[in-house]
Formats: structure tokens, C-alpha cells, sequence
């Protein structure tokens, strides 16, 4: 794996999240180099410029320009940690850099606006929607992607949200648009986030932007809803990668006595699944809202049942090395004889992992797309 990374403002050794014996993925790509490669040599900051940056990946973009000490803001655990570890990696200062989360705004006007285009355009949005305040007449907001990611829908908002753009010439497959703030613009309100009745319940679930099926309730999940564990002796139970957390808030009701917790990297999915369980149990109830890297740092022996529906992509890269870390640690986790319950599409083939590091796997349920599964530790 390529750890260096060079542009015109720093050399870098960079690693990824979450770390993988012999990953051929890097920490970057060429839309970074390319971004970085035109404030160096065509638009270069002012000293003392304000730099927001939005879904910085691994940090690239931000301790590449660390000496104008900017803000990266994120939606990911994993972006904001390895932006951490890779400043400690360089011996770089992460105090210079305002590490924010996805619902946190900066403190002062933004001079550059500089951003990644995330996989979730609603993201970008809901981004665009909060931090258009904070531009001035003048200020400069460039995006970078590589040329696949840059559909007309990022256009569209940015020219709906920001105003005029304009575009680059393709460089390795990856492409800067600029957008020039238009003080004219009237700002529609913001859409997020969104609310639906979920069916055949008096509940009302909220969803902020980058949530996965923020507008209803997705197929596989609806599977999963009908055939949840019920085991009154399970007290303990983690719903892993929560999401909006309806999967923990349907076993908290049938299982009044059950203490569950809740695990997402994404800063959106665990901000909705509080609200939603907040508002189910009107504050009468208690849960733990944990946004991590899965499962690390859980004790050893401290769950009896943990449910998941594992993600296959990470950003805009496919893998399933996600799962794997998943279940991995849910062996670890779990007392004996607790169980892991997982849905996932057929074609993930879920039962193979889970047969090698647990000695057996059992099906619960399934239909032509999904399977639902589970394993007990023995």
C-alpha cells in the first residue's frame, strides 16, 4: 500500500481507517492532489485565511494544509479519527486543525470553502443548506471529486445553494468545479431532517441527512423488523451500525427490561437514533449513544445479543471488510452462548464468515433479495 503522499504544500505519510493487513488502498486520490495542486500554484490562501473543509477523507486535505489552521468538518468517526492519527503520524500539531462534526458549524466567516463530494448528495446538501450563511461576497468555494462522483445533481445544488459555476479540465479522472457566491440568492429552507410515521406503529422517526434510507423505512430492514430477538434473558444488546436506530428501538419495546446501546461512525445516524428513541420513551427511558470504529474499545463477555446490518461500502469504495471487522469483534464481545443476528443481501454470502469464526450459523428468515442469520458464541 502507497502510505506517501506528496503535493506542493507537504509530504505526508498517510494511512487509512480502519486499518487492514496488506490494503491496496490508499489514503487519497487525484481529486485531492488536484485540489491541493490548485491553491498551490493558482489560488493561493491569504495568511490568516479561514479554510473550511467538508468529508475530508483521511485527512489529506487538512494536514496538507495545516499552516493556514483549518476546520474539517465531517460526518464520519473514521475521517475524523485517522485525521488524528495521521497528524500524530507527521508530528503535526492536531490542535491546528478544528475537527467538527457533521452538525457543527464554524465559529467565524469562511474565506475557502473547500469540498470533497460525498457519496450521500443529500449530505452535500444539508452542507451546503448550513454553511451558505457563512460565505461573503467574494468568498471561494471549490469542490473536488473524481469525474464519476460529479453528477448533475452536485451542480444543480451547488448553483441552487451557491450560484454560478464553472468547471476544470479533467486531470487522472478527477475535476474541480468553482461556484461564486451570489448575494442575490434566495435560500430555499432546509430539508433536513426528514420525518416519516414509520407503518403499522404511532412512531415518528427523524433523519438527518446522511442516514440511510432517510425517507422510509428500506425492504431489508423491514425484513428484520418482523423477526427480532425476543429472548427476555438477553439484557445487554448493541444494534450495531444503527442507523436512524428503529432496530433497537422495536427491541427496547417488546424487551422493557433490556439495556441497549446504540453504535454508528456516523455522527447523523447516532444524533437520529437518540432523537427518535428520546421521543419514543418521552425521556423515560434510558439507552447509550456511542459513535466509534464498530465495536472498539467494548469489553470482553459484556453483550448477549447484537444485531446488524452490516454496510458494504466505505465512502465510495465496495468491500466487505466493514462485515468482517464486525463480526470479529462480536465474537469477541459477546458472553457464551450470545448471539449475533445479521441481515444482509443473499449474494453477501454473510453465513461464510460467520461459520468460520464462530463454528456455526443458523438462518431465521429470508426472501429473494435478503437473508437474515445468526451465530452463537460457544
Amino acid at each position: 500500500m502507497q502510505t506517501e503522499f506528496e503535493s506542493l504544500q507537504a509530504r505526508l505519510q498517510l494511512k487509512r481507517l480502519p486499518y487492514r493487513k496488506n490494503d491496496v488502498l490508499q489514503a487519497w486520490d487525484a481529486a485531492d492532489s488536484y485540489l491541493l495542486n490548485h491553491l498551490a500554484t493558482e489560488d493561493i490562501p491569504a495568511a490568516g485565511s479561514q479554510l473550511t473543509i467538508l468529508n475530508d477523507s483521511f485527512g489529506a486535505l487538512a494536514l496538507a494544509l495545516h499552516r493556514y489552521r483549518p476546520t474539517a468538518i465531517s460526518d464520519s468517526f473514521l475521517s475524523r479519527q485517522a485525521t488524528v492519527d495521521n497528524a500524530r503520524l507527521n508530528g503535526l500539531a492536531i490542535a491546528h486543525v478544528a475537527l467538527l462534526d457533521s452538525l457543527s458549524l464554524p465559529d467565524r466567516p469562511i474565506d475557502y470553502l473547500l469540498i470533497k463530494v460525498p457519496k450521500t448528495l443529500a449530505l452535500l446538501e444539508y452542507q451546503l443548506h448550513s454553511l451558505r450563511p457563512l460565505l461573503k461576497d467574494g468568498s471561494r468555494v471549490i469542490v473536488a471529486g473524481m469525474v464519476k462522483t460529479l453528477t448533475a445533481n452536485v451542480w444543480k445544488g451547488l448553483e441552487a445553494l451557491i450560484g454560478p459555476t464553472r468547471t476544470s479540465l479533467a486531470v487522472k479522472k478527477a475535476r474541480l468545479i468553482f461556484a461564486d457566491v451570489d448575494p442575490q440568492l434566495q435560500l430555499p429552507s432546509n430539508p433536513y431532517p426528514v420525518h416519516y410515521r414509520l407503518e403499522n406503529t404511532d412512531l415518528l422517526i427523524s433523519n438527518h441527512a446522511n442516514v440511510f434510507s432517510r425517507e422510509s423505512l428500506d425492504i431489508g430492514t423491514r425484513l428484520l423488523l418482523q423477526h427480532l430477538p425476543d429472548n427476555p434473558a438477553q439484557r445487554d444488546i448493541i444494534d450495531l451500525g444503527c442507523g436512524n436506530g428503529i432496530v433497537g428501538l422495536l427491541i427496547a419495546q417488546q424487551l422493557p427490561d433490556a439495556r441497549i446501546q446504540f453504535v454508528d461512525e456516523s455522527f447523523m445516524a447516532i444524533a437520529s437514533a437518540k432523537d427518535n428513541f428520546m421521543r419514543a420513551f418521552a425521556g423515560q427511558r434510558q439507552a447509550e449513544f456511542i459513535v466509534g470504529d464498530c465495536l472498539s474499545g467494548f469489553p470482553e463477555n459484556s453483550a448477549d445479543c447484537i444485531v446488524c446490518n452490516p454496510p458494504f461500502h466505505q465512502q465510495h469504495v465496495i468491500g466487505d471488510h466493514i462485515a468482517w471487522q464486525m463480526f470479529q469483534q462480536a465474537q469477541r464481545i459477546l458472553r457464551k452462548g450470545g448471539e449475533l443476528r445479521v441481515i444482509g443481501n443473499r449474494h453477501l454470502n454473510y453465513h461464510l464468515p460467520l461459520k468460520k469464526l464462530f463454528g456455526n450459523w443458523h438462518a431465521v428468515a429470508g426472501n429473494a433479495k435478503f437473508a437474515i442469520i445468526k451465530a452463537h458464541k460457544r
